[in-house]
């Protein structure tokens, strides 16, 4: 099956040239080729919403869309085949924040979280308790299950439960599903990271800078697939997920939320912006501080300051930009290679673009090739 060739990074923007530097305000960017939400969060700011309005509407536009099956209901199911979800959502201005893990039958996880800031004194409720509360905010109670849930998980019962998140158990988890126990002895053999899908982590992050430079950021996923039952990654954490400063700028990741969550790789990227670094560059500095450690990673920030100017850098994915300029909508999509011209057609199914050889460099429009 020829890869799925994706954009990591879209940002919508009223005027400026198509480059990271000098660009204009307002400015909405986010993780993968996502574009409804980035359109959903840019029109909210053109109607007058907030910042945090733009992050809310545009990542809830995700969780309605489904986006990839990794965003909202239905997608991602855990080794018990339910569909759990996380979000959180941060205000540069006060520095609040709110979010929500391993929540349970309610869709608008983003909406949950942001209730967590306007009505409690908590930055993060989880589980059974942060569906209880979601239900006395008004949320319905739903079934986030769907068919297409069920059938993945039935898939993955078929086939040995793998792949599998658990290590040093019996019976052997690279070959048979559970129930498991400990081993006496343990291996810190990390195992086949390789088996995993890196597209079983496609997070939306969001980051949205206001004309004046106000910086509002947020997260929303399923989370890994066939994870373990209460796993929790790095999105909705603050400075690991997605992290924003009206002093400096905002910044989100997506990828391997287990490993990522421990280096907090938006938040450093935010203080690199504050010291002035160049946005590519503090996105490529917290890249490698991680690879430095784990080499066989996978994971992308994306990084914006106040000035409207931004960046990516990514390990295993698939680079691109949208940019709303003099009028019209534009991306760019840039592999990691640079070998070879785009000399094979693409084709677009399912809002995502199908291509047979990754290792290109292409320009295009909607998802059309350039003259």
């Amino acid at each position: 099956m020829a890869p799925v060739v994706r954009f990591l990074l879209i940002a919508l923007q009223l005027v400026g040239p198509c480059g990271a530097a000098g660009a204009a305000l307002p400015l909405v960017i986010n993780t993968w080729a996502f574009r409804k939400a980035t359109e959903t969060a840019w029109r909210t700011l053109q109607l007058g919403g907030s910042e945090l309005d733009a992050v809310e509407k545009g990542c809830g536009q995700c969780e309605v869309d489904q986006c990839d099956g990794s965003v909202g209901y239905g997608g991602s199911p855990d080794e018990s085949g339910e569909t759990t979800l996380d979000a959180m959502i941060m205000d540069g201005n006060t520095m609040e924040v709110g979010a929500v893990a391993d929540l349970r039958h309610v869709k608008n996880a983003i909406g949950v979280a942001r209730k967590v800031i306007e009505h409690t004194k908590h930055t993060l409720l989880v589980g059974e308790s942060a569906t209880l509360f979601a239900v006395r905010m008004g949320f319905p109670y739903e079934d986030l299950t769907t068919q297409r849930s069920l059938s993945i998980y039935s898939r993955w019962l078929n086939q040995s439960c793998q792949p599998n998140y658990w290590k040093n158990v019996v019976p052997d988890s690279s070959k048979s599903c559970g129930p498991y126990k400990r081993l006496e002895k343990v291996s810190f053999d990390e195992g086949t990271i390789s088996q995993r899908n890196i597209h079983s982590h496609d997070t939306i992050g969001m980051v949205v800078i206001g004309k004046s430079g106000t910086v509002a950021s947020g997260t929303s996923t399923n989370g890994g697939v066939h994870k373990i039952p209460g796993r929790v990654g790095d999105s909705p954490i603050a400075g690991a997920g997605s992290y924003a400063d009206s002093t400096a700028g905002g910044a989100a990741a997506t990828g391997d939320g287990d490993t990522m969550m421990r280096f907090l790789p938006s938040y450093q990227a935010v203080e690199y912006m504050r010291m002035g670094t160049d946005p590519t560059v503090a996105c490529q500095k917290v890249i490698s501080r991680i690879q430095k450690h784990v080499p066989e990673f996978f994971g992308a920030v994306i990084c914006a300051n106040t000035t409207g100017s931004y960046g990516v850098k990514d390990l295993a994915f698939t680079i691109g930009r949208l940019i709303y300029h003099e009028g019209k909508l534009h991306h760019q999509m840039i592999t990691r290679d640079y070998k070879k011209s785009c000399k094979q057609p693409l084709e677009e199914k399912e809002n995502q673009l199908h291509h047979i050889d990754k290792n290109v460099t292409c320009d295009f429009i909607w998802g059309k090739k350039l003259s």
